[in-house]
C-alpha cells in the first residue's frame, strides 16, 4: 500500500523534527517500569482507582523528558516496506493523539464508553486513532482488512459501533452495508482524496484545533 499521507502527518506537527534518534538509554525505560510494577506488587505503591496509559504513561514519560531526567527517545518508530519511516517523539505522540481524540469527540461526537470500529492495515493511523482512544475512554474495535461486507455489517450490529475508521479498499464494502446498521453515525476514511459520505480522516486531523483531552 502506498503510504501517501506521510506528508501530511509529518505537517501536524510544526514545533520540532518529526525524526529523533535512539541515545543508547532503552534498559533505562525498561527498568523504570518494572520497578513501578514490583513496587506495586509490594504494596508499596498505590493501585490508582482511574488508569489511563495514554495520560498516565505516554504523557508523564513526555514530562520527564522535557525536564531533562531522561534522554529523549522515540515513542513510535514506524518503517514501511518500502523502507519509508515515520518516528515520532513521546511529545509528538501525544499531540497528535489529542487531535486525533478531538476529531472522534468534537467533530463524531463521541462519547466515553462509545464504540468505534477500525479497519486499517498497520499503518501509523491505527496506532494513533489506538491512543485517541485511550485518552477518550472510547472503546476500539480493531478489524482485518480482509473483511466481507457481511463480516463488517455484524460487527457493526453486534458492537452497536458509532462510528468506523477504514481506507478506500474497505469503504465500498462499508457502503454496501452502512444503511443496515442503524447504531452507525459517521465513517472516517484515511485517503489521499475524498469519498462522498465520508469524512477525511487526515484532512480533519490536520484542521482541528488542538485542545486538551
Amino acid at each position: 500500500m502506498k503510504i501517501f499521507k506521510l506528508p501530511i502527518l509529518k505537517s501536524l506537527w510544526t514545533q520540532k523534527p518529526l525524526y529523533r534518534t535512539f541515545h543508547g538509554h532503552s534498559k533505562l525505560l525498561a527498568s523504570d517500569v518494572y520497578s513501578q510494577y514490583q513496587a506495586v506488587r509490594r504494596g508499596e505503591q498505590e493501585i490508582p482507582k482511574y488508569f489511563n496509559f495514554a495520560s498516565d504513561v505516554l504523557d508523564k514519560w513526555t514530562e520527564i523528558e522535557k525536564a531533562g531526567k531522561r534522554p529523549s527517545n522515540s515513542a513510535f518508530w514506524w518503517i514501511s516496506g518500502k523502507g519509508e519511516e515515520v518516528k515520532w517523539s513521546f511529545e509528538e505522540l501525544g499531540f497528535l493523539s489529542r487531535k486525533v481524540a478531538n476529531v472522534l469527540t468534537k467533530v463524531c461526537g463521541l462519547q466515553k464508553g462509545d464504540r468505534i470500529i477500525v479497519v486499517l492495515p498497520r499503518i501509523p493511523e491505527w496506532w494513533l486513532v489506538n491512543v485517541a482512544c485511550m485518552r477518550a475512554g472510547i472503546v476500539l474495535i480493531p478489524g482485518t482488512t480482509q473483511l466481507s461486507a457481511k463480516d463488517i455489517l455484524y460487527r457493526l450490529q453486534a458492537s452497536k459501533a458509532k462510528c468506523i475508521i477504514t481506507d478506500d479498499t474497505v469503504a465500498p464494502a462499508v457502503d454496501s452495508v452502512a444503511s443496515e446498521s442503524q447504531f452507525l453515525k459517521n465513517k472516517l476514511i484515511v485517503s489521499k482524496g475524498s469519498r462522498e459520505g465520508w469524512l477525511n480522516f487526515i484532512l480533519l486531523s490536520f484542521m482541528i484545533k488542538h485542545r486538551e483531552t
